[in-house]
């Protein structure tokens, strides 16, 4: 049977070529970045060259560019960074929808006597420019919120709320970690004084990802070394990762309309399907390879799990959430009830999907939905 891989947004299979360029510094390039030697020196520049070509990408200087385990490491950093460097007693903004990295650490903080605010989302999972700009107090320190959402892919109004956060004074630190290469960032333009990446989203290996910190902004390490990372990150670098990572984004800087007309596609097909519905915004309101919706009379756990027998990889949330039976946050924040939110499925494509896979997936869906509500005890027989 063959197997469709429609979980992209949890992770996504290192392309070919990423993995061609990571070779060679498992096995000949295999110095350490801060050696003098000639092996060290060889790392080093790939780690540099590497550094510029990430930079590049979202209009920043490469010594802006802080190389991190992933996008959960660098959430961390961003928040609880600025967070202690103020001092408890200050003000935190954020959203309800925003990924655990975020929520958690935001949590961490309010036990530590910091003050959190989490802003409420609309339907499709926006935030009010004007809930944001009544929040903002004069111990306000930091806004938080995420560009688009794993769950959902609705994108956030960036380039505003960077705006409000410039003109109050207060810092603004996004999580792009879905965004990144789907849509297009540039910190500058948009006020964003910190953001959040990871590589395995966009065909990179897993365990690498990047904080960008704009010049100008003071943080301190969250992990104490040997000063690595222009001393806010140590640890050795991880170089093959880095490379795979600068690669992944050459390779996926190249527009691929394809993979939005196959997401339009996948929608209308599955809205066909009675008594669904999309959850999230619209068109280019969403990430182009996001669609998740919502069937009444089912559990998404149920779904996927027959989706699963078929040969469809699907997920019912966000990876990080998905061996838990707590319906989601993100739906439940945009108004859902429990059991709406329980009935739900994400579907993320990649620029492998074809349009066959796609078909495939309208073809099986509606089956599994009607075999599951004849034996659901929620009704929909």
């Amino acid at each position: 049977m063959k197997k469709i891989y429609l979980d992209n947004a949890a992770t996504t299979r290192v392309a070919p070529e990423v993995l061609e360029a990571m070779k060679p510094y498992f096995t000949d390039k295999y110095g350490n970045a801060s050696s003098l030697h000639d092996f060290g020196l060889e790392a080093a520049e790939a780690l540099e060259e590497s550094r510029k070509t990430l930079a590049g990408v979202i209009n920043a200087k490469p010594e802006e560019i802080v190389f991190t385990s992933g996008g959960s490491e660098s959430d961390n950093q961003a928040i609880k960074e600025i967070a202690f460097s103020k001092g408890p007693n200050h003000h935190i903004i954020t959203s309800s929808i925003e990924h655990p990295a975020v929520l958690k650490t935001c949590e961490f903080l309010e036990k530590m006597g910091f003050e959190v605010t989490c802003l409420p989302v609309n339907k499709e999972g926006s935030i009010s420019l004007d809930d944001l700009e009544k929040s903002i107090k004069d111990k306000t320190i930091l806004v938080s919120i995420m560009h688009a959402n794993n769950e959902i892919g609705t994108i956030q109004p960036v380039r505003e709320i960077g705006r409000i956060c410039r003109e109050k004074g207060v810092l603004f630190h996004t999580d792009a970690v879905q965004s990144f290469l789907k849509i297009p960032i540039d910190v500058k333009e948009m006020n964003i004084d910190l953001l959040s990446a990871s590589s395995h989203k966009l065909h990179g290996p897993k365990g690498v990802g990047l904080l960008y910190v704009r010049s100008g902004v003071k943080i301190n390490p969250l992990i104490h070394g040997g000063g690595h990372e222009s001393g806010l990150r140590s640890g050795t670098e991880n170089v093959a990762g880095i490379v795979g990572f600068a690669r992944a984004c050459r390779l996926c800087r190249i527009p691929d309309n394809k993979v939005k007309e196959l997401r339009d596609r996948l929608i209308e097909g599955v809205l066909e399907i009675k008594d669904c519905w999309l959850n999230g915004a619209k068109g280019d309101k969403r990430l182009p390879n996001n669609a998740n919706f919502s069937f009444k009379f089912i559990e998404g756990e149920a779904l996927v799990l027959r989706l699963n027998d078929s040969g469809v990889a699907a997920s019912t949330g966000s990876a990080c959430s998905t061996k838990s039976l707590k319906p989601s946050h993100v739906l439940m924040a945009m108004g859902l009830s429990h059991v709406e939110a329980h009935g739900s499925l994400r579907l993320t494509l990649s620029r492998y999907t074809t349009k066959e896979e796609i078909d495939y997936i309208l073809k099986v869906l509606p089956g599994v939905v009607e075999d599951l509500r004849k034996i659901s005890p929620l009704g929909g027989k």
